[in-house]
């Protein structure tokens, strides 16, 4: 018996059907009408779906036949839907090349506000990609920040202004090294080839953080396929100054400084993922739930006042630059390679409904059983 189905269609009317539940809970993601996906595809390719699956539970050490309901809504409603995503996205990058040339990776990049998942979605996609057979290398807009030095000319350039008192908002980047360590992994293309990533320790001087030794930076080979580079605010555009005076008149040199982001950020950038939130004050739910479990486990942790101060020097960007890049996407972006996935408070993909107030998309096992009979047409007589 031969076929793509086989593989996961065993011989026993139970096993059966759970691979006929896991495929109409897939079936029902908020994801799969954004991916165009069909019904059709999805059963032909159910094998690679729960191929994915597995590894991932390999990954966060989870056990595939004892999933909770969230868990397995993060795997198969979450990251392999927007691992399935990328893949299309490297097949058309790919396909713009002749056989004969070197292809350089596509640059991914995944808009989302801090706490809301966006670090672990990546580091999901990138296991996937290693285990899949090919290169990933991931990045921050972190990895960019400038030096403790640096910042704390910052600081000084800008006294009173409690948006670049510490790090986080434009202006506070090395944007120069960004345009040379993403220009240097474009050129990743030939076997033999590497080069270390940057990397930044939030710990470093009390908190106040400073760039990694280079020496301990983490090391990528050629031929890279894609990087996956992360930032809560990748994407953000600069509006006009009423427009950000509005909000906080400290965001005014702010705005200024995002100016020259595109050049070292965006440009570099081909598909875009935007994770979107309803209301910024998530943030600061997030930030305290995490600081909690820090305290709570014994580790060092911010005060609840100390996570409302620092989350404070983020909203205003919130508040300024979310709605427009919601409503129109990051610059330099096409729609045909924006993902914009929203999510609720538990940081989930929140489920469609279609217009007329039905969830989308319908729940459809008949295809994989009519699949399954043909396969199996003495076992299910």
């Amino acid at each position: 018996m031969q076929g793509p189905l086989c593989s996961v269609f065993p011989s026993t009317p139970a096993q059966v059907s759970s691979v006929e539940d896991l495929y109409e809970f897939i079936c029902s993601g908020p994801l799969i009408r954004k991916l165009g996906l069909t019904s059709e595809r999805i059963a032909d390719s159910i094998d690679k779906w729960l191929s994915h699956g597995s590894r991932l539970c390999r990954l966060f050490q989870l056990n595939e036949l004892y999933l909770t309901a969230p868990q397995k809504a993060r795997f198969y409603h979450y990251y392999i839907p927007v691992f399935v995503w990328c893949e299309g996205k490297i097949s058309k990058h790919v396909s713009q090349f002749k056989d004969s040339e070197d292809i350089p990776p596509l640059v991914i990049g995944f808009s989302a506000p801090q706490g809301c998942g966006k670090t672990t979605l990546v580091f999901a996609l990138s296991y996937l990609f290693q285990t899949t057979g090919r290169k990933s290398a991931t990045l921050s807009i972190d990895d960019f920040y400038l030096t403790a030095e640096g910042q704390a000319n910052l600081r000084e350039a800008n006294p009173g202004n409690a948006l670049l008192e510490f790090r986080g908002n434009a202006g506070s980047h090395d944007l120069p090294f960004s345009i040379e360590t993403l220009s240097a992994l474009s050129k990743l293309k030939k076997a033999g080839m590497n080069m270390k990533l940057p990397r930044y320790d939030k710990s470093a001087y009390s908190g106040r953080g400073d760039r990694v030794d280079p020496s301990t930076w983490p090391e990528v080979e050629a031929p890279l396929t894609v990087v996956l580079f992360e930032g809560w605010m990748l994407g953000f555009k600069p509006l006009p100054v009423e427009v950000v005076q509005a909000v906080d008149p400290q965001l005014e040199i702010v705005n200024k400084n995002l100016e020259a982001y595109y050049d070292a950020w965006d440009k570099f950038v081909k598909a875009w993922v935007v994770i979107k939130i309803q209301d910024p004050s998530c943030v600061y739910q997030w930030r305290l739930q995490a600081e909690i479990a820090m305290r709570e486990a014994g580790n060092p942790g911010m005060t609840d006042e100390e996570v409302k101060d620092f989350v404070s020097r983020y909203l205003p960007a919130y508040k300024a630059y979310l709605p427009t890049l919601y409503a129109e996407g990051p610059r330099g972006s096409h729609p045909e390679n924006l993902l914009p996935i929203e999510i609720d408070e538990g940081r989930n993909p929140i489920l469609e409904y279609a217009k007329d107030g039905t969830q989308f998309p319908p729940r459809i096992p008949t295809l994989l059983k009519a699949a399954r009979n043909s396969l199996f047409p003495h076992e299910f007589a």
